[in-house]
């Protein structure tokens, strides 16, 4: 990020020893208020959500929907529509359930939405600015609304907005803001109280590949660095592998898949990319009768091999049916992968083959 004032310029908080982190993009120490991110028994789930249902009128956004959003970083994955963004207005109390129960911190969002609200960091996925505001008026009137005195939400306003690489612009009006820049506004209003759960909705949004990788940079330094608990709703698998160690995978309504991603993905089968020249067709039916699935993937046919074979068993396939393989690639199965089969896109037999 560009256009950041020296460490040094930035005002620090009186905070306990060892709470001072510097930013991973080498700007401002942000440091976390005293009595924040308190955790009484880390195996205690922050959020726990079961059978719950919300509808807008005659539409179900979720379907008896259950699971829970423990310590450490959580990802919500899904297609647009798919309910992740209405779990987290029914967390914030903005969405009333007709069934169900849902528990934040031992609170119910539906009777006691300002003390919930209170202890989470929330950025949206749509602009949420005031035009003609500053970023530095922005941010500490979302500290103030939050709870924080006004002269402490002031002065963390100027911290988190220089650890997110907005210390120069600060002062500049939000409107004059390039969407990088407002996404990185967003994340400063979300962490200016220290919350105990910060709930990320599409986060890299319209941001380019650099942008991207900054803000990533960022919530993976929340993560591992400074321990928040967060959790990170998108649609974008490579987001949610490089931050978080859990999932929970929707489709329309529902969750069709959640765990460990290590636990999804690391015990699932051989794979390999190939591109074949010659008679395809052949080769399919060839693959099929040794137990292999296939669909059309970005470097040519993704074969999902049968346990205990490896890539051998494509060479062998290629030899007796006469064709060529061009290219071949082994990998194991990604959290792609799950990610189709949890939206029911199994691997098939493609009517179309790839051939080089």
């Amino acid at each position: 990020m560009r256009g950041c004032e020296p460490c040094t310029a930035v005002p620090v908080l009186a905070r306990p020893p060892g709470f001072a982190l510097a930013c991973p993009l080498g700007h401002n120490n942000w440091n976390f208020r005293e009595g924040a991110h308190v955790v009484t028994n880390m195996a205690e789930p922050l959020v726990e959500f079961r059978d719950l249902h919300v509808s807008y009128g005659r539409v179900q956004a979720l379907i008896g929907v259950s699971g829970s959003f423990p310590p450490g970083p959580t990802g919500l994955l899904g297609p647009n529509g798919a309910g992740k963004t209405t779990l987290l207005k029914t967390l914030l109390g903005f969405l009333q359930p007709e069934a169900g129960a849902l528990q934040a911190f031992g609170l119910d969002p539906a009777t006691q939405a300002l003390e919930v609200r209170r202890r989470i960091g929330y950025m949206p996925e749509i602009d949420c600015h005031i035009a003609g505001m500053s970023a530095a008026a922005f941010v500490a009137f979302a500290g103030e609304l939050s709870g924080l005195p006004r002269d402490e939400a002031v002065s963390r306003a100027h911290e988190v907005l220089y650890y997110v690489g907005l210390g120069e612009a600060r002062y500049r009006a939000l409107d004059t803001y390039s969407t990088g820049m407002k996404q990185r506004v967003k994340l400063a209003q979300a962490l200016v109280h220290d919350p105990d759960l910060l709930l990320l909705d599409e986060p890299t949004n319209g941001l380019d590949p650099a942008g991207r990788e900054e803000m990533l940079t960022l919530i993976a330094d929340l993560a591992t660095r400074r321990h928040m608990s967060l959790v990170l709703c998108s649609h974008l698998l490579p987001d949610v592998e490089r931050v978080c160690e859990r999932v929970i995978v929707f489709n329309q309504g529902r969750v069709a898949a959640s765990g460990r991603i290590a636990d999804l993905t690391g015990t699932r089968r051989a794979v390999v990319d190939v591109r074949v020249k010659g008679d395809a067709a052949a080769f399919l039916t060839d693959l099929r009768d040794e137990g292999c699935e296939w669909h059309e993937g970005e470097d040519g046919l993704r074969v999902f091999l049968p346990a205990g074979h490896g890539p051998e068993l494509i060479f062998r396939t290629a030899r007796s049916a006469g064709v060529q393989v061009r290219h071949l690639r082994p990998g194991v199965e990604t959290l792609e992968d799950v990610f189709l089969r949890a939206l029911g896109h199994e691997p098939l037999h493609p009517t179309r083959p790839h051939v080089a």
